[in-house]
């Protein structure tokens, strides 16, 4: 999510969590804009299991300039940040990049640096 620290800028991410994940509580670092979405008695406030969530950003970021502040290589596309960082995430789960099929079908030469 792109924006500052308000709950205008938190609630369309809450509002696609909240209708795709069925959650029965929410480990959170305890925002102030957090107990105005969820429920009394679902938030979990806690650094120590917040760890592996930041240590999953520490990593995005290792990765993709378009994530790190204060560099050239921002994204000017929301468009683009999104695809940037599912391709990244594709690889580091399977450790492959997505090729279409058309390329390694069509271009032969393509498909021996693909086949190493």
């Amino acid at each position: 999510m792109l924006g500052d620290h308000s709950a205008e800028t938190f609630k369309p991410l809450w509002d696609e969590v909240a209708s795709i994940w069925n959650c029965y509580f929410y480990v959170t670092d305890g925002w102030k804009v957090y107990p105005m979405f969820i429920p009394d008695g679902d938030q979990i406030i806690s650094k120590t299991y917040m760890t592996r969530v930041e240590g999953e950003n520490t990593r995005l970021r290792h990765y993709l300039a378009r994530l790190k502040r204060k560099t050239l290589c921002y994204s000017k596309s929301k468009e683009m940040l999104k695809h940037s960082v599912r391709l990244l995430v594709h690889y580091l789960k399977f450790n492959e990049l997505p090729i279409p099929y058309s390329i390694t079908r069509d271009n032969r030469s393509m498909k021996i640096l693909l086949d190493r």
